[in-house]
């Protein structure tokens, strides 16, 4: 599975999630919430180049692949 790790890289940098979410700009926080949360099934591009942006992190840095999770 793969994940977003927003919220480790906010946590290293020092940043929370207040922060990221101002500088987002552009989105419900009730949305932004699931994206960090990684309840969310999809994101877009566009998005991805935010973040990058704005943790100034390369766009790879913002996954990191998991083992799938056993179904129940």
């Amino acid at each position: 599975m793969v994940r977003l790790r927003i919220l480790e890289i906010l946590e290293e940098q020092g940043h929370t999630k207040y922060w990221l979410y101002k500088r987002m700009d552009m989105m419900s926080y009730r949305n932004f919430k699931n994206i960090i949360d990684n309840e969310t099934s999809s994101i877009r591009f566009e998005l991805l180049d935010r973040l990058s942006r704005i943790l100034e992190v390369p766009v790879g840095e913002l996954f990191i692949q998991t083992e799938d999770e056993e179904k129940e």
